[in-house]
């Protein structure tokens, strides 16, 4: 049985590009970096409040990055997703649908980071 979820991978062309728009859009935090023993360069970064982390890898040795449509999605709780929209868009990272409203008052957004994997916003309603 396993313990606990210890990080999520997205393996990226770019690191760089990647890590900025996690850290300066996203507002993540860098936790370490290193080069694996078969050579993929690895950047940890992790948002404030959470226990997971998130693993961006470039490894060109397994070929071209390939992001299929719908098949995963990280989701990050924002305070305020009209303050989070327009300074994502300033970064040029403008919010690709959304906000829609839930029955329980969420508001949903989704923004599309570097690489084409996407990212889900959710600002908690006050029934929630």
């Amino acid at each position: 049985m396993v313990k606990k979820l210890l990080h999520t991978r997205y393996r990226v062309t770019d690191l760089e590009k990647t890590v900025a728009f996690y850290k300066d859009v996203l507002g993540l935090e860098e936790i370490r970096r290193h080069t694996s023993g078969r050579g993929s360069q690895l950047v940890f970064l992790k948002a404030p409040g959470s226990d997971e982390e998130i693993e961006l890898c470039r490894f060109d040795q397994s070929g071209p990055v390939v992001v299929g449509p719908d098949l995963t999605h990280l989701a990050f709780e924002v305070d305020d997703m009209e303050k989070f929209a327009r300074e994502a868009a300033a970064k040029g990272y403008p919010l690709s649908d959304g906000p829609h409203r839930t029955e329980r008052g969420d508001a949903i957004a989704f923004i599309d980071a570097p690489e084409g994997y996407e990212i889900e916003l959710i600002q908690r309603g006050r029934s929630s």
